[in-house]
């Protein structure tokens, strides 16, 4: 009786430049599943898909990203404030809350970390909160950066402080201007 080992899906990656960062993302079949941290190695990328996609081969695939460099890139251009792009989330039930709930604070806006506990209905679990969002594997589409300290005090950011105060700053900027209408 020989036993067959089910092949796992592959990771498809590139690497996306945003304000002069260059980042790299990853997507499955299924979505996009990682936008690192800027001017971080392949190594960042390599051991979190170890992490969270143990046995899955990591293919470079331009195309295949194209999509959401073209939607990321739009954001960045203050062209688009949401996204249409699939994304890929894995986490646990506890992060996928916190992650559903980071998706559904608005573009220019900001929230608290007891704000978002408070949305997932478990407001004693700040800390927790805060350990996923921190966890929250990507970055911009997944809008972590739109949270902030109670006091209104920029916390800390996966991306770094200078990539979150500039995407609070653009979002900020665009929703002062009187534009036309923006994707999304």
């Amino acid at each position: 009786m020989t036993t067959q080992t089910k092949a796992k899906p592959p990771l498809y990656w590139s690497i996306w430049t945003y304000d002069g960062w260059p980042l790299h993302l990853a997507a499955t079949d299924q979505g996009l599943c990682y936008v690192g941290s800027p001017n971080r190695p392949f190594e960042e990328l390599a051991a979190w898909a170890g992490s969270r996609f143990p046995g899955s081969e990591l293919i470079r695939d331009e195309e295949k990203l194209r999509p959401y460099e073209q939607e990321l890139a739009e954001y960045g251009q203050g062209k688009r404030d949401a996204f249409t792009i699939p994304v890929d989330l894995r986490g646990t039930a506890f992060q996928q809350a916190v992650w559903q709930a980071l998706l559904a604070v608005p573009y220019g806006e900001t929230v608290s970390y007891s704000d978002i506990a408070e949305r997932i209905q478990r407001p004693s679990s700040v800390r927790a909160v805060g350990a996923a969002i921190g966890a929250n594997p990507v970055l911009i589409s997944v809008p972590c950066h739109r949270v902030i300290g109670k006091n209104g005090a920029l916390t800390g950011y996966r991306g770094g402080m200078e990539m979150k105060t500039r995407l609070l700053r653009l979002e900020q900027e665009q929703g002062d201007e009187e534009r036309g209408p923006r994707h999304g």
